[in-house]
């Protein structure tokens, strides 16, 4: 009883937290962790045009796999495959861990695991080799990105979890015009003998390094320690940030208003099927089979829609990097409404606008228009991530919240995987209309299944949600 306790009081605690520096620094590191993440899943895109050109997806050099005929017709979408197939991986059978050990461990530990692995990544000379170890660095990724999640829904106070969600996805969509320009620049190139793609992929490594070592600092949640019966570390972690707040702003802070302490549990994903959360958990897997289609169907082959609508190759990667400098901006305008509006319609109306800009890229032929248009379909996909991550996160409580998330969220890296094969073999039998065509249908059963099936959170104490 004395933990179930402690739970609610921390988060009272935390929630009646004012606005401050102290917090958001927080918030700031665990995204600087994820700009590297972000830079390893979308150089996908970036780097796709100079693999191609070094031979990397012909016969002979995908090994045994090329014997599969979609793998055949598909070329690059084997690489996107196994990227989608590794985190796959990662978050549904590996998001458990973030429960069991703790946020801060493994969302250290997953940065390294990934860094590691992108930079053997990076000097394969195979299909095979090369789709190998993309889908182990992609295992990495996926643990991350459930981590993140999970960790910053539990420190920041319930009143800016929609701010805090936002703000972390414009730091980490900094990373993608970041990439951009650089396989812009670098993979039409052979610096110091070595095919520019390779150096885009060591960049994104080299820097993690960096990150890692800056955010040690980091405590661990408290929400998690008072739920796995660390009260007397919840209690100092918690009593740390209550004096850094007060300090900052040189006044006392208000009492905690009481709320709710979490049920007690086993913590196993079975109880993400009993009720109340069982609506939730098929909700948000159809949601997420469907939205990835959308998202990574246009970010993870800008470049090829491009060179698909008549575009040069090298201008293809110019115009993809105009497009991408938009990512940052979507979640930045999103600060301005994201704790106004509902979390369900945000996402609805992010994918709104995404089918219907991806309509009309698909009847472009003017590189202005061209690119005025994927700058539109990048902001609302933006819009609708940093509001699914968010939603997500709050839909589950804390001692299932990673396992459940990544359950749920798996199933769009399981869709990513196949959509990368489906879109490249659309690509190669309609055109830039039939990606269009898919796209826009995945995005109709978003609208619906989140409009109509999900509950609201705006402003709600994690634990109230959680009942």
């Amino acid at each position: 009883m004395q933990a179930i306790n402690k739970t609610g009081e921390i988060a009272a605690r935390l929630d009646r937290l004012p606005r401050s520096w102290y917090v958001w620094r927080m918030i700031v590191l665990i995204s600087l962790g994820g700009v590297f993440e972000f830079y390893d899943l979308f150089f996908t895109a970036y780097v796709a045009p100079g693999m191609v050109k070094s031979g990397l997806f012909s016969p002979a050099s995908l090994g045994p796999i090329a014997s599969l005929k979609v793998i055949g017709q598909a070329g690059f979408g084997t690489f996107v495959f196994a990227t989608f197939a590794g985190l796959w991986v990662g978050t549904l059978l590996l998001g458990q861990v973030a429960d069991r050990l703790g946020r801060r461990k493994v969302f250290t530990w997953s940065l390294v695991w990934y860094m590691v692995c992108s930079v053997i990544m990076a000097f394969q000379t195979t299909g095979f080799s090369l789709v190998i170890w993309r889908f182990i660095a992609g295992i990495g990724l996926g643990i991350e990105l459930v981590t993140i999640d999970a960790y910053i829904a539990e420190l920041i106070p319930r009143r800016e979890r929609g701010r805090a969600f936002s703000t972390n996805q414009f730091i980490t969509y900094c990373a993608v015009p970041v990439v951009a320009f650089l396989a812009w620049q670098l993979v039409p190139l052979r610096p110091l003998g070595l095919d520019g793609w390779r150096w885009v992929v060591l960049v994104g490594s080299i820097g993690a390094v960096l990150v890692w070592w800056i955010q040690l600092g980091i405590p661990e949640s408290p929400r998690w320690l008072a739920k796995h019966g660390y009260n007397e570390e919840a209690e100092r972690v918690t009593s740390a940030i209550e004096a850094g707040v007060q300090a900052e702003l040189g006044r006392p802070l208000p009492e905690p208003v009481p709320e709710p302490a979490e049920a007690e549990s086993t913590g196993s994903l079975a109880e993400a099927f009993a009720p109340p959360y069982r609506e939730r958990t098929v909700m948000l897997s159809i949601f997420n089979f469907v939205q990835t289609i959308g998202f990574y169907g246009f970010a993870a082959w800008v470049p090829t829609l491009l060179i698909a609508r008549g575009v040069h190759v090298t201008a293809s990667l110019e115009y993809a990097f105009i497009i991408a400098i938009a990512n940052p901006f979507g979640p930045l305008l999103g600060t301005l409404f994201s704790d106004r509006i509902e979390r369900k319609w945000q996402i609805a109306g992010g994918a709104a606008g995404m089918l219907v800009a991806m309509t009309v890229f698909a009847n472009l032929n003017s590189p202005t228009w061209l690119i005025g248009f994927g700058v539109l379909f990048t902001l609302c996909a933006n819009v609708m991530s940093y509001s699914f991550h968010n939603y997500q996160a709050e839909l589950f409580p804390t001692r299932i919240r990673a396992r459940a998330v990544g359950f749920v969220y798996s199933w769009s890296r399981l869709s990513a995987a196949f959509a990368g094969l489906a879109i490249g073999y659309f690509l190669h039998i309609g055109g830039v209309g039939a990606v269009a065509v898919f796209i826009g249908i995945a995005m109709l059963v978003v609208i619906g299944v989140i409009g109509g099936l999900g509950p609201r959170t705006r402003e709600l104490a994690l634990e109230q949600i959680a009942h």
